[in-house]
C-alpha cells in the first residue's frame, strides 16, 4: 500500500497516487499482491472489486439525467454470496486452520446450517467449522443484497421529483428454511383466528364477493380501520379497540431487521398486519396512514410478486392496475417505504398469480398508540450490527465522493486495510443512519 515517499525515487505520495489511478484492476492486484500468501490473493482481489465497482455505481449515479433515470428503476445488488465479508470470514477461518461450512468453501448447502444469534434459525448444525456466532451472523449478513437507488421522476406541483425517493428493497433476509418456519407459523396463526382463539379485531376473513375482494388479514399491536366502519370510526387506528400483541416469531423478525441495518433502531416497529392472499387477490392503490411513522416495511412469502408505485395509479379493472414503476418482491426479501415512496406515491400490488404472505411491520406514531398499548421490552434497546470499514454506508461513501472533488477512483488509507491484521475488519463503528 502506498503511504509515502518511494525509498528509491523520491516520488511524492501525490505522484504515486497518480500512477496507482492509471492502473488496471489487474495491474493493481499485481502490484499489490506481491509476496502475500496464496490466501490472500482472492481477498485482496475480491476488496479491489468491491471498490472499484462500489466507485462506479457512486460516480454513475451522481452524473445520470432525469430521462435516463426514468427509464427504469435502478436495481443493483450491492452484495453476494462470495461478498467481501464472505471472504474475510473465509480466510480468518483459514489462517485459524477451522474447517469450513460447505456454503462458504464451495460446496452448496442450506442457509440454515448456519446458526444465528437472533433465534430464527433453529438449532446449531454439523460442519459449522468452529465459526463463531459473529463470524456465522456476518455470513449471512453478507448474502442480503439491496438497492437503494431507486428513481421515477414525476413534475409534482410544478417541480420534478424522484417519487420514490426512500425506497429500498433487501433480498434475501430470510433464507429459505426461515420463510418455510414463518409461512408455517401464518398458517396455525390463521388456523387459529378461524377457530376464534385470537381476538375478534385481530382477524379478518371477508367473503370474496368480487375478484380482487377478500384476502384474509391478522393484526397485531393495534386495531387498523382500512374505512369508516358500522361504528362511525374512521380510517386509521382505533386506540379504544383490543387485539392480540406481537407473537414471539415476529418478535425475533423485526430484531433480525434492525440487527442487519434493514430498519433503523430509532423506528422500530410495534405493531405488525399479515396479509395472506389467494390467487387473484390484490391490494388497491393507496397511501398508508400517517398513524403509522415512516418508515415502515413489507416482508415477502411464497410467490414473487410486483408492486406498482406512482403518484397517479390507474385502476384497469378488478384486481388490475397500471402504473409508472413496477418492482419485483422476491420471497425473503424487504421492501422499506419511506420518504417521497411512501407520503407522495401510491402503491399497490395488482392480483397475485399465487398464493402470497406479506407482513407488513409498521411503528405507531406515539400520539395515537392504542389507550392500553404497553411497550414490549423485548423490542427495547435492539441495536445494529457494527460495520467493517471496507463495507461503508451510502452516507459515508458520498462523504468520499466529496473529498475527492468528484473523483471517484481516489483511494483512501481505509480501502486497502494490512491483509492478516484485525483493523478495519471487524470495527466496532457503527454506521450514521
Amino acid at each position: 500500500m502506498f503511504t509515502g515517499n518511494s525509498p528509491d525515487s523520491g516520488t511524492s505520495s501525490r505522484d504515486l497516487m497518480g500512477l496507482f489511478k492509471g492502473l488496471g484492476r489487474e495491474d493493481i492486484l499485481e502490484v499489490l499482491s506481491q509476496g502475500v500468501c496464496l490466501h490472500c490473493q482472492p481477498l485482496l482481489e475480491t476488496r479491489i472489486l468491491n471498490l472499484v465497482n462500489k466507485k462506479l455505481n457512486d460516480s454513475s449515479l451522481s452524473n445520470d439525467n432525469v430521462e435516463s433515470m426514468n427509464k427504469t428503476p435502478r436495481l443493483q445488488e450491492t452484495m453476494s454470496p462470495t461478498s467481501l465479508q464472505t471472504q474475510e470470514a473465509l480466510h480468518l477461518a483459514r489462517r485459524k486452520g477451522h474447517a469450513l461450512p460447505a456454503s462458504v468453501s464451495g460446496r452448496q448447502h442450506p442457509d440454515s446450517e448456519i446458526l444465528l444469534n437472533d433465534g430464527l434459525s433453529g438449532g446449531l448444525s454439523e460442519g459449522d467449522g468452529g465459526l463463531s456466532e459473529e463470524q456465522k451472523e456476518r455470513i449471512r449478513f453478507s448474502q442480503v443484497g439491496g438497492d437503494k437507488d431507486f428513481v421515477h421522476v414525476e413534475r409534482i406541483d410544478g417541480r420534478a421529483k424522484n417519487v420514490i425517493q426512500g425506497l429500498e428493497l433487501h433480498t434475501r433476509v430470510f433464507n429459505a428454511e426461515e420463510q418455510k418456519r414463518i409461512v408455517e407459523y401464518v398458517y396455525n396463526l390463521q388456523h387459529k383466528g378461524q377457530k376464534g382463539q385470537l381476538r375478534e379485531r385481530t382477524y379478518s376473513e371477508p367473503r370474496k364477493w368480487m375478484r380482487g375482494k377478500g384476502r384474509v388479514t391478522i393484526q397485531f399491536g393495534c386495531c387498523y380501520n382500512y374505512a369508516a366502519d358500522k361504528n362511525g370510526n374512521p380510517p386509521g387506528i382505533i386506540r379504544d379497540e383490543d387485539v392480540d400483541p406481537l407473537p414471539p416469531l415476529f418478535k425475533l423478525m423485526i430484531k433480525r431487521m434492525v440487527r442487519w441495518h434493514v430498519l433503523p433502531p430509532t423506528c422500530i416497529p410495534n405493531s405488525c398486519i399479515v396479509n395472506i392472499y389467494d390467487e387473484g387477490d390484490c391490494i388497491p392503490p393507496h397511501i398508508d396512514h400517517h398513524d403509522f411513522v415512516r418508515p415502515f416495511c413489507t416482508v415477502s412469502f411464497l410467490t414473487e410478486c410486483n408492486i406498482l408505485f406512482g403518484s397517479n395509479l390507474k385502476v384497469l379493472s378488478p384486481g388490475e392496475f397500471s402504473g409508472p414503476v413496477s418492482i419485483p418482491l422476491p420471497v425473503g426479501s424487504v421492501l422499506i417505504l419511506n420518504g417521497n415512496g411512501a407520503d407522495i406515491a401510491k402503491h399497490c400490488v395488482p392480483a397475485v398469480p399465487a398464493k402470497r404472505i406479506s407482513i407488513t411491520f409498521r411503528k405507531m406514531d406515539d400520539c395515537r398508540l392504542p389507550y392500553k398499548f404497553l411497550p414490549d421490552p423485548e423490542l427495547m434497546g435492539i441495536k445494529p450490527m457494527v460495520y467493517s470499514p471496507l463495507n461503508k454506508s451510502r452516507i459515508q461513501q458520498n462523504e468520499t465522493l466529496k473529498k475527492s472533488n468528484g473523483n471517484s477512483f481516489m483511494v483512501e488509507n481505509d480501502d486497502f486495510p494490512p491483509l492478516g491484521s484485525n483493523r478495519g475488519r471487524f470495527s466496532r463503528r457503527e454506521s450514521k443512519q
